[in-house]
């Protein structure tokens, strides 16, 4: 392909190298400007390789009454290029003082450049520094706290007193540990690590390693073990504040008044790292582990090795709260432990192949608590997980789950941390365990944490560790078929292309052909791929059978007698599966006739997959109401919860048109809604049930669920809130009393309040849901602002919102006005933006909202109109469009 440059229209920055047509010498490498003026020494984004650090001695001193820090970073080197420059990350710190020192000879003091669009500073030498050289650079500098959620940020919060008190922790994944010292910011350049901090005596402090020394300087300096192993400068972590802990194998921090709500994560976090040094032979390799829940933090939780930093939802619990409260936490606290093994001891060389941190950690969270607390019940969870990661994946707009392209700033970085990296990635290890023959998953992933421990790793590291140990068996051979293929071949075909495969099914009597092709949505500009996937085909006709199919087109025969058959048992493979009108009525038909035909895991791919092809146009939207006509039997959680969902987000469209009709969901649902039991339930499915069964209700205003719910919340609030509700009602509960005006009035009391962070919680999401405009408007103000409500917490409000009529256009329009003052608080690409961006324009369905989120996003230029995030909602409201015009006639007939 030729491409034709018109010089006239583009301007290049100044940094681009070219060479002029017709010219045979290259001109010289251009570089920018420093922020002096003079020419800073690099020109690329990613730091050279030419150095090597091998040890930071870090020394801080935070001041939490200016809101400041002073500190000194001395990196110890290895030169392993000759080289003229020296250049690593800094970002908005003040550098007052920088000296070298090669080998033995004299240090002596140097000018840093600084260039600040890539955040690097650089130090340029006459002479080229030797290859093996050891070389010491000494950085003394000041810098605010950060007043955002990343790098070294304070934090603050209302004791029991209601004295403020305030706290400085640290967030540095992916890119901010440059905003508390200067580093060679990327995760391929490890080392080990000293910490010191020098705090007043009120505080404690926390890093990485246990504590070794606290010398008396007028003010007190803490000193911490140098770790032992090396790591990525993201891993390192330190607070300064006023906490209290609980201790076993492990700690858990909280501030003081809450540590009677640490005992539950302690109890989980010291059953899971047993379970992980068993499972994966090698021990944690600190010695020391601390949990530490923080007031005010954006993320769930970050894995930083030896200092697990949660927020205070994540973290603590009452021991009386209910099972499912009690299942988020055990769920953060085993991956946020899995990530000590998958991504800090062996981590990705560079943020494209995150999903070797982020898809292991997913994978080995419900596979750790299904194995150590079964009556958790992760089985449905993660069934709904598989299928939240194929509605993502199902976009032209995604990307495969090894990026190839680039992945260089930091709003792409950002951007990895996503549903295809985290959900995705589980899935398909989820895909490949089930695959491989008994004992081969775990033997390759010893042989790859063994082999690789303390380095960084790429996606075929994993593979070929796998690969090492047996390759994929077929256990039901086909002539087509090859009889044996490496891991590596089977699922790079998973790995580097987007999307995933719908395999066709049609009969023949006992001939059964399977044909794949890419399913995508999209309806425009769409990338078709000619791409084929490695498909293991799982099938049931009363016995579970496997086949893989590498080509698009395979075939195999069934006995004549087998009347139906299901494929993509227990719903393992990344795939769906269309089988055709004839087979979509045999398998209605068995279901109607027994509905223990299937595994409860079955029924629930079935609608999932119906509804999907029904997006797809595939399947018309009454062959998705006949299979759901079976549901009025339909008494297990999986395939309920997953028919209740589809049909939420129907519900959701139909009534931002004003377009809603209730007989269906009341003929099908209505009887199970009104038979739930409002008392204590130990079950965790069915508290997920009547969760689900009873929240649909409240929202459609079903009389015998807001009656019942009105009526325990009067109880809980006029019994002073002695008289409990239910954890997993709490929600329906809070949120049908927000529609009082009155009874929110309450609720505002109670959240200001209340020091359960799991019921604070639920609160809020309660307020959220009002359909008052006033009050909408004051919790998105007081959300963006902080102080009553977080700014941690606004995607949270700005979701639950969304979801309601009088919200859906409020916060749109909330979103647009205040853009710049939200990427203020959380940067562009990152997960709460695109988690704002989808509640806000995932509902819309018409060309007048289309072309309205098209215009806005693309006038942000810089500020986020780049963003995958935006072309996945501008798709997302095309296929609505395309989606609603398709079968929006049938709806008003049939719902």
């Amino acid at each position: 392909m030729l491409c034709i440059l018109d010089i006239k229209l583009i301007s290049l920055p100044s940094f681009c190298t070219f060479t002029l047509a017709n010219s045979s010498t290259p001109m010289e490498p251009s570089y920018p400007n420093s922020t002096n003026g003079e020419l800073f020494p690099w020109n690329e984004i990613r730091l050279p390789a030419s150095v090597r650090p091998v040890n930071y001695d870090l020394s801080l001193t935070p001041n939490l009454t200016s809101m400041t820090f002073t500190g000194r970073t001395v990196i110890n080197m290895t030169i392993l290029h000759d080289t003229k420059r020296i250049v690593l990350h800094s970002s908005e710190l003040i550098i007052t003082k920088a000296t070298f020192q090669v080998g033995e000879d004299k240090s002596v003091e140097v000018k840093v450049l600084e260039y600040k669009p890539w955040q690097q500073i650089a130090v340029s030498f006459l002479e080229d520094l030797k290859v093996g050289q050891v070389c010491v650079l000494t950085l003394d500098y000041a810098a605010n706290l950060s007043h955002t959620y990343d790098g070294f940020y304070n934090s603050s919060y209302n004791d029991k007193t209601g004295a403020k008190r305030v706290l400085a922790a640290t967030q540095f994944e992916p890119q901010a540990a440059r905003k508390a010292f200067p580093c060679f910011d990327e995760p391929a350049f490890k080392a080990t690590f000293l910490v010191r901090i020098t705090r007043e005596p009120g505080y404690i402090t926390l890093s990485n390693m246990p504590q070794v020394l606290c010398v008396c300087v007028g003010l007190l300096e803490d000193e911490f073990e140098q770790t032992g192993v090396n790591m990525s400068t993201y891993l390192v972590a330190f607070i300064v504040a006023n906490f209290t802990s609980i201790t076993r194998n492990v700690s858990v921090y909280s501030v003081p008044e809450k540590k009677e709500h640490t005992h539950y994560a302690l109890d989980t976090a010291s059953t899971l790292l047993h379970f992980y040094n068993t499972f994966f032979h090698i021990d944690y390799p600190l010695r020391k582990l601390d949990l530490v829940a923080i007031p005010d933090f954006l993320a769930g939780a970050m894995e930083n090795w030896g200092l697990i930093t949660f927020r205070e939802t994540s973290l603590l619990v009452g021991n009386q709260s209910s099972p499912l409260d009690k299942q988020l936490i055990a769920n953060v606290v085993a991956h946020e432990l899995a990530h000590q093994w998958f991504g800090n001891l062996v981590t990705m060389r560079w943020w494209n192949d995150l999903w070797l941190n982020e898809g292991f950690a997913t994978y080995w969270q419900y596979t750790s608590l299904m194995t150590e607390f079964p009556q958790l019940d992760l089985g449905n969870v993660f069934l709904g997980v598989r299928f939240k990661a194929l509605a993502k994946d199902s976009l032209n707009s995604s990307h495969p789950v090894s990026v190839s392209s680039q992945v260089t700033t930091p709003e792409q970085v950002s951007e990895m941390f996503d549903s295809v990296t985290y959900e995705k990635g589980a899935s398909l290890l989820l895909m490949l365990k089930t695959t491989l023959p008994d004992g081969q998953f775990r033997k390759g992933l010893i042989k790859y944490l063994d082999k690789y421990r303390g380095s960084n790793t790429v996606t075929e590291d994993l593979w070929n560790s796998l690969t090492q140990v047996g390759v994929v068996c077929l256990r039901h051979s086909i002539s087509m078929l090859p009889q044996q293929e490496s891991v590596s071949d089977m699922m790079r075909t998973w790995t580097l292309q987007n999307g995933f495969p719908l395999v066709t099914v049609s009969r023949k009597g006992g001939h059964v052909t399977l044909t794949q092709e890419h399913f995508l949505l999209s309806a425009d500009n769409a990338t078709h791929t000619s791409n084929l996937w490695h498909i293991p085909v799982t099938y049931h006709d009363h016995v579970s059978k496997c086949i893989i199919m590498c080509f698009q087109l395979a075939t195999l025969n069934v006995s004549d007698s087998v009347k139906w058959l299901k494929f993509n048992y227990m719903n393992t493979g990344f795939y769906i599966v269309h089988y055709g009108d004839e087979g979509w009525a045999t398998l209605i038909d068995a279901l109607k006739t027994d509905i223990n035909t299937l595994t409860p895991h079955d029924r629930a791919s079935l609608i999932h997959n119906i509804f999907a092809l029904s997006r797809l146009g595939r399947v018309s939207f009454r062959q998705v109401l006949n299979l759901l006509d079976y549901a009025t039997n339909e008494t297990e959680t999986a395939p309920l919860t997953e028919a209740l969902s589809q049909l939420s987000s129907v519900y959701r469209l139909l009534d931002k048109r004003q377009e809603q009709r209730l007989v269906y969901i009341w003929g099908h649902f209505g009887q199970l809604m009104d038979s739930q039991d409002w008392g204590e339930e130990e079950s965790v499915s069915k508290q997920e049930l009547r969760s689900v069964l009873l929240e649909m209700a409240c929202s459609l205003g079903r009389q015998n669920c807001t009656d019942q719910a009105t009526a325990l919340f009067d109880q809980w609030t006029n019994s002073n809130q002695t008289k409990p509700i239910p954890g997993d009602l709490q929600r329906v509960v809070f949120s049908t009393a927000a529609q009082s005006d009155l009874r929110w009035l309450s609720l505002m009391e109670a959240y200001s309040s209340t020091t359960y962070d799991s019921e604070k919680r639920k609160i809020l999401q309660a307020l959220a849901s009002t359909q008052d405009p006033q009050s909408i408007v004051w919790i998105l103000s007081t959300g963006l602002e902080g102080g009553i409500i977080q700014t941690q917490e606004l995607p949270l409000v700005i979701s639950t919102m969304s979801d309601g009529f009088a919200g859906h256009l409020l916060v749109w329009d909330f979103v647009k006005e205040n853009w710049d003052r939200i990427i203020e608080k959380f940067p562009v690409g990152s997960y709460p933006i695109q988690s704002i961006i989808k509640s806000t324009t995932s509902q819309f369905s018409t060309q007048t909202h289309l072309e309205e989120v098209q215009g806005f996003f693309s006038n942000l230029k810089e500020r986020g109109s780049q963003m995958r995030s935006v072309q996945e909602a501008l798709e997302t409201i095309r296929l609505n469009q395309l989606w609603m015009d398709r079968n929006l006639p049938t709806l008003r007939i049939w719902l």
